[in-house]
C-alpha cells in the first residue's frame, strides 16, 4: 500500500504541474516588452564583449606579426652584412691572388730573357724582349711601365745596368 500512496502522490504532483503549466496566465505586453530588454541587453553585453575579445586577439596578432617581421627584417640584415664581409673577403683575395700570378709572371718573363741571353748588360735584345712582352699575359699598365723601360735602354744604352734593375723591380712588383 505504501507504493500505492507514493504512486498517487507522485502522480498528483505531476497532474498538479501541469494544470497549473496549461493555465499559465499569457505574459502582459509589459513583461514581454520586459524580457525582450533583459534578452537584448544581454545581447548587447555578449556583442560587446565578443568585440572586445576580437580586438583584443587582433592587437595581439599584430603585435606578434610585428615582431616577426622586425626579428625577420634583423635576420635578413645580418645575412646580408654577412654575405657583404664574405664577398668583400673574396675579393681581397682575389686581388691578392692576381698580384702575386702577376709578379710570378713578370718574373717568369724576366727569368727567360736572362737564361736566353736577351737582357744582361753585355747583350741586350731589343726585338726579342718587346716581342716576348707583346705576347705576354701581363696587366696592361705593367707592359706599359715594362716596354717604357725597355725603350729607355735601347735609346740610352749607357743606363741599361740601372734599367735593368728597374725591370726587374718592375717585373717582380719589389
Amino acid at each position: 500500500m505504501s507504493r500505492t500512496l507514493i504512486l498517487a502522490i507522485v502522480i498528483a504532483a505531476i497532474g498538479a504541474g501541469g494544470y497549473f503549466y496549461l493555465n499559465q496566465p499569457e505574459p502582459t505586453p509589459a513583461e514581454r516588452l520586459e524580457t525582450a530588454a533583459e534578452e537584448a541587453a544581454e545581447a548587447v553585453t555578449d556583442a560587446a564583449s565578443s568585440a572586445q575579445d576580437a580586438a583584443s586577439d587582433a592587437v595581439d596578432a599584430a603585435t606578434e606579426q610585428a615582431a616577426e617581421a622586425a626579428s625577420s627584417l634583423a635576420d635578413q640584415a645580418s645575412e646580408a652584412a654577412s654575405s657583404v664581409a664574405d664577398q668583400v673577403a673574396d675579393t681581397a683575395q682575389e686581388a691578392s691572388d692576381q698580384v702575386a700570378a702577376l709578379a710570378g709572371q713578370g718574373q717568369e718573363l724576366l727569368n727567360s730573357w736572362i737564361q736566353e741571353g736577351k737582357l744582361d748588360p753585355t747583350n741586350f735584345d731589343y726585338d726579342g724582349i718587346m716581342a716576348s712582352l707583346q705576347d705576354s699575359t701581363l696587366a696592361t699598365d705593367l707592359k706599359d711601365q715594362a716596354i717604357k723601360i725597355v725603350n729607355d735602354i735601347r735609346d740610352s744604352p749607357e743606363t741599361i745596368v740601372q734599367k735593368i734593375q728597374e725591370l726587374t723591380n718592375l717585373l717582380t712588383q719589389q
